[in-house]
């Protein structure tokens, strides 16, 4: 037998030809008959493709235009340039493969963007060419559409007027903390400051009505809405109207004291005509502290019937509590309790009521802080035993059922003393305040009632009040967003240039409410007649410093797991927008 080496079939040997230009050896399978150099020397697949293009870009906010009208904010070398970089020469592109985009680095300032490109195409039957070329972009500086309308004045297309007829900014200071932690002013174009509230500016319809939306959600208001016609043009039949939303908060605020007409007061579960504020969200909580009966009013129901509060935080009277004994009834975190109470400015006899007691009387009443308070402890109150109020539902209200005092919320008068800074920090929006003052057109700056403004002084104590009502109120402070605030800034909080009053206790001392501190001689006999938070800012600085005075144990501490990183303040120089 013969052994027989295997030979494979010419058909599965792979046969070679010559290049038909430059005489590479290349295979027979290549039907162009070219090698790649060749081939590439005689096909160009990027032809029809520009190598050149414009990137416009917007200095006054800094985006880029995406065709065809749309301006995206994106950073060097991002990925969202890139794409708006392909897409100018997006139609071309259509009939390639796009293989791969990269940045080339270009100095900054020379306003180009340079881009490498790699593409692919079949130019011949079972023949892909793969091909790299440059893309460069000369960045054309201007303004896109909004802020052509910024520089211009009163471009405005939409606005919403918010306004609360009250003495005081603590609303404004609580919603500008919730706008700031669900990033509702992202759109406004301008914020003006009013003398009973703000102004809000945009540049769409749709961006006012959501912010109406917003306020509406998170306190009562009521709105009314109107328009403006600025052109028309009867060919076309368009025209341009300017829109403007009043919006009304009411008038009622938390730890106010409310007196209820008696046919509203049965309507509403039958509660006492005389209560408190205790709370304001999207409705009014009101409290009755003498047994703990709540009511909730909603905003469509409270203007079909409005009331007004009957008095207010700046009423409020600084009491000593002699004793307080629970007397059974709880409802959440309210304990009813019957508390006797004096009043902390006992300097002289002259405000004597009808039974010869003077500031030096014992006042019993019913509270709902019997869970909080001690004897010793200094609490905040109305006494309404000489109090004189034109107001028709407390004139009809039954007078022998009239209490001395309603307790209203706890203080801490030594603790205020010791002028230890805060360890938080809030954030704030830039605005324009109008100053209105007699023969005065001038204009200051501010930051939502916190940094000017109409009256700083008042601004200051207002400003005060808020930060302390977030120490004490955990609810308050759950809704917004804390910061931490750095140890530089907390030692120099009292002599913030920018006026932030309030991030760190001042260097007054005081106990925080007119009344509170202990005077010798011929001190202020009616000290305690109202509220001013340290002497408006300003006692002196020997006065309430004593030794003796023990900080309070209970004294709320905000715990640092609660506070935010990256502070970062967004106040604005004068001539820059909120965007």
């Amino acid at each position: 037998m013969v052994a027989m080496e295997y030979e494979p079939d010419a058909a599965g040997q792979e046969s070679y030809i010559l290049c038909a230009d430059c005489g590479t050896v290349i295979s027979s399978a290549n039907g162009a008959g070219l090698c790649v150099g060749c081939l590439r020397n005689t096909v160009d697949i990027t032809e029809g493709i520009p190598k050149e293009a414009t990137l416009n870009f917007c200095r006054g906010c800094e985006r880029f235009l995406s065709p065809p009208q749309t301006w995206v904010s994106a950073q060097p070398e991002s990925r969202e340039l890139l794409a708006i970089c392909l897409k100018k020469i997006a139609r071309p592109l259509m009939k390639v493969r796009l293989i791969d985009a990269s940045f080339i680095w270009t100095e900054p300032h020379s306003r180009r963007i340079k881009i490498k490109v790699t593409i692919q195409k079949e130019v011949l039957a079972n023949t892909v060419l793969q091909q790299t070329f440059e893309l460069l972009l000369v960045v054309h500086t201007g303004q896109c559409p909004q802020c052509t309308r910024l520089a211009a004045k009163n471009t405005w297309k939409a606005s919403v007027q918010v306004r609360q007829k009250v003495t005081h900014k603590r609303t404004f200071l609580w919603l500008e903390q919730l706008i700031l932690k669900h990033n509702a002013h992202k759109d406004t174009i301008n914020i003006n400051e009013k003398r009973d509230g703000l102004d809000f500016f945009y540049s769409e319809r749709n961006n006012a009505i959501k912010m109406v939306e917003f306020l509406a959600g998170v306190v009562p208001v009521r709105t009314k809405a109107s328009e403006q016609l600025i052109s028309s043009d009867t060919h076309s039949n368009t025209s341009n109207y300017k829109f403007t939303y009043s919006v009304e908060i009411v008038p009622v605020c938390k730890d106010d004291l409310v007196c209820l007409p008696k046919n509203q007061a049965k309507a509403w579960g039958n509660i006492s005509p005389l209560t408190i504020c205790s709370r304001v969200g999207n409705t009014i909580h009101l409290l009755d502290p003498m047994t703990l009966q709540q009511t909730d009013v909603t905003a469509p129901v409270y203007w079909r019937q409005p009331f007004d509060s009957l008095a207010t935080v700046t009423d409020l009277v600084e009491f000593i509590v002699l004793d307080v004994e629970p007397s059974g009834p709880v409802r959440g975190k309210y304990v009813l309790a019957d508390a006797q109470v004096t009043r902390s400015s006992s300097s002289s006899g002259n405000n004597m009521d009808e039974d010869g007691m003077g500031d030096d009387g014992i006042y019993h009443t019913r509270t709902h802080l019997g869970g909080i308070l001690q004897p010793g402890d200094t609490v905040l109150g109305y006494h309404l035993t000489n109090a004189n109020f034109n107001n028709d539902a407390f004139e009809s209200f039954n007078q022998d059922r009239l209490p001395d005092v309603i307790l209203v919320k706890k203080t801490y008068p030594n603790r205020r003393k010791k002028s230890k800074p805060r360890n938080w920090k809030l954030r704030s929006i830039a605005k324009e305040a109008e100053d209105v003052n007699e023969n005065s057109n001038t204009v200051g700056r501010g930051a939502l009632g916190r940094k000017g403004g109409v009256d700083q002084r008042n601004v200051e104590r207002d400003y005060e009040l808020f930060l302390r009502d977030l120490e004490e109120d955990k609810e308050m402070r759950a809704a917004i967003n804390l910061y931490k605030a750095d140890q530089q800034q907390q030692g120099d909080q009292d002599d913030d240039e920018d006026g932030d009053v309030g991030m760190g206790e001042t260097k007054k001392s005081g106990s925080g409410m007119k009344g509170g501190k202990r005077r010798t001689g011929n001190g202020n006999a009616n000290g305690g007649s109202g509220m001013q938070v340290d002497e408006d800012m300003g006692g002196d600085e020997g006065e309430g410093t004593d030794a003796d005075d023990e900080e309070e144990e209970d004294f709320p501490e905000i715990d640092i797991n609660e506070l935010l990183e990256h502070f970062e303040e967004m106040d604005m120089d004068d001539g820059e927008e909120v965007q």
